[in-house]
């Protein structure tokens, strides 16, 4: 199906279902840090909750389902368990958004006059 006159199809109702699934967990802010922080290099549960400020059993929930959405993996090293970004399109957006809005936040610079 064909939006009108845009030459672009529309997705299939369930890659928007899986779209809008994945966009309502980065919608939390807690989520969205910790794939952040993921995006940034590997780390364990308990590092992860030191950077973003929760607390140890909050932030292991929020990864779980964020594993269970596929956004995040996880791998064994001995005794702990090391997450990573599982999908590096996600950190594209995440990123773009993030810098984006970090950029509209910063103050306006002063151009000296003369120069």
């Amino acid at each position: 199906m064909a939006a009108a006159g845009s030459g672009f199809e529309d997705p299939p109702a369930d890659v928007l279902d899986r779209a809008a699934a994945a966009f309502g967990l980065l919608a939390s802010p807690a989520r969205l840090h910790i794939v952040w922080a993921l995006a940034q290099g590997e780390s364990d549960v308990s590092g992860l909750a030191e950077r973003v400020g929760g607390a140890l059993p909050a932030v292991s929930q929020h990864l779980t389902k964020l594993k269970l959405a596929g956004l995040v993996g996880s791998r064994r090293e001995g005794r702990r368990q090391v997450y990573y970004v599982d999908d590096p399109d996600v950190v594209d957006v995440v990123r773009l958004l993030v810098g984006r809005l970090t950029d509209q936040a910063a103050p306006p610079r002063r151009r000296l006059h003369g120069l």
